[in-house]
């Protein structure tokens, strides 16, 4: 039996007692919260891409060796527009919503105005994310929904324009020791400029404040767009004890374009376009001077999604990120390709781009250099950095593996040389249906597998008082197609990715995006 990617699941709200096989370990308390699309049809009307789906989410709470289920459908502004009218009246970035063709045209005017300057989604489906004491639902628009992550209620919406000028920012944020969040969002057309910005929340005070993290929000350091009205689309970026890490690549957003999309019957995702003509920019910004570095870094055209880590080494930043040769990612998650993709293996026409695992190299100094020169002094990677006669560097990388995606590290050691990934195999298809882990010394590899079951991303949860980079456990959904048989939590041993336990859900499961856990009493 195959996962049907339409269906619109159903939601749990009341936590179930799930079933263990195996023995967790007694120091793994805490709830591991995760959030996917779970809607795909209101009424007569449907999304054509997967990623537009109304956000679910669905969370196990690790106590004393049990597991408790629960899931909950995120009741923004979009689900219950959608929902109150019964068909869906919210574009999303691959599905146009149009008015009832029986509405005056007094509506599908305003509806015409409303798509040439969007007030985008508040569906908020891709990450679960933390800023001061409270979590949020988010994607990449300029809402976030504030949620309870015990009940998994969904509370206060909050819109980064009212902190600062924000259009889009990504749903993967760093965090410091102290608590501090980092992010970066695009500022489009403001007072005739586009740019980027990293910012930061501080950590939460002492005192309990009901006003949102974000009334706190510090700009360290904005960059030009190279385009006033097409920037670059990113996901992540990198970040260091000292430096920031931006990757501008030539896969951009036509904002004209979207201005007229509605009018010209496309979806948002058709005004996004790749340039491989084009150079990938890499930015470097230093933490304490707030300022981008002079030396300009660039590479091959590609397509970035999800940085791994990024480290300092001996006057050089090291970065590792999941690339694509292209865009095509994308269009493989439309609804109508997952379905053929499903029932006719090998029928599909789109080529799909798999990712490699690539390491840059970024030399902080280039002085008394000559043209022709390659920069990196490390002895342990073949990443390369040449100076050219314009004083630019091109970076090349070293591959160190490809068909993998959604990379996770012991983030304890975020911003630190690490040795160990944990990733999704998806060498065939895009979806992941193996855990990896990379030896980035040795490039050896081992992987978990089990017939019929889809993993999640592995979130890495380090054993108290570890002394060892890969001692502690995995935890991931998994997706079962077994008739008869249920989903199931898994707890993987980090270091041998042997399996510790199972906990089965009496409850449908769905293929989800990417979580957040937070320990207990956190």
């Amino acid at each position: 039996m195959e996962y049907i990617y339409s269906e619109n699941k159903k939601e749990n709200p009341e936590p179930c007692e799930a079933d263990i096989t195996g023995a967790l370990p007694d120091w793994l308390q805490g709830t591991l919260v995760r959030i996917g699309p779970g809607i795909f049809s209101v009424g007569e009307t449907t999304y054509n891409h997967w990623f537009d789906g109304m956000a679910l989410m669905h969370s196990f709470t690790i106590k004393d060796g049990h597991v408790s289920y629960r899931s909950r459908y995120l009741r923004g502004d979009t689900y219950k527009a959608n929902m109150e009218a019964q068909r869906i009246v919210v574009s999303e970035m691959g599905t146009m919503a149009y008015p009832d063709p029986r509405k005056s045209i007094f509506s599908k005017f305003i509806t015409f105005l409303n798509h040439a300057v969007p007030d985008f989604t508040d569906n908020c489906g891709n990450n679960i994310i933390r800023y001061g004491n409270d979590y949020y639902a988010t994607s990449e628009t300029n809402y976030i929904r504030k949620i309870d992550p015990v009940t998994l209620e969904t509370l206060d919406k909050v819109d980064y324009l009212k902190y600062h000028h924000l259009n889009i920012v990504t749903s993967h944020p760093h965090y410091d020791k102290d608590g501090n969040s980092y992010n970066i969002g695009t500022t489009i057309a403001d007072k005739a400029k586009t740019k980027y910005s990293i910012f930061k929340i501080p950590a939460a005070t002492e005192k309990e404040d009901v006003a949102p993290a974000l009334k706190n929000l510090e700009v360290i350091c904005s960059m030009p767009c190279r385009s006033l009205l097409s920037p670059s689309y990113y996901h992540s970026f990198g970040m260091t004890d000292n430096y920031f890490i931006f990757v501008e690549q030539p896969y951009k957003l036509d904002i004209l374009k979207m201005a007229t999309a509605y009018m010209r019957g496309v979806n948002w995702a058709s005004c996004m376009k790749f340039h491989p003509d084009e150079n990938t920019l890499i930015h470097l910004i230093d933490r304490k001077t707030k300022k981008e570095l002079v030396t300009k870094y660039y590479t091959d055209a590609m397509v970035v999604y999800h940085h791994v880590n990024a480290f300092e080494d001996d006057g050089h930043v090291v970065f590792d990120v999941i690339a694509y040769d292209d865009n095509s990612l994308y269009d493989m998650f439309y609804l109508d390709e997952l379905k053929q993709r499903s029932e006719n293996p090998g029928s599909s026409k789109k080529a799909y781009s798999s990712p490699s695992y690539k390491r840059f190299v970024l030399p902080l100094t280039d002085k008394e250099s000559e043209v022709g020169a390659n920069l990196v002094k490390l002895k342990y990677t073949a990443a390369s950095a040449v100076k050219e006669a314009d004083g630019k560097l091109l970076c090349r990388p070293e591959v160190l593996c490809k068909g993998v995606e959604l990379p996770q590290i012991n983030y304890d050691y975020n911003g630190k040389k690490h040795k160990f990934v944990y990733m999704t195999g998806v060498e065939m298809s895009a979806v992941a249906t193996k855990i990896i882990k990379l030896d980035v010394e040795t490039k050896k590899t081992e992987e978990w597998t089990a017939e019929n079951c889809w993993p999640s991303e592995a979130i890495f949860i380090a054993r108290p008082n570890a002394t060892e980079e890969n001692d502690g456990v995995l935890l991931m959904s998994v997706i079962n197609t077994v008739p008869g048989e249920h989903g199931f939590l898994l707890v993987l041993d980090a270091k041998t990715l042997k399996e510790i336990a199972r906990a089965h859900v009496k409850a449908e499961l769905h293929m989800d995006m990417h979580g957040h856990f937070i320990p207990q009493n956190c």
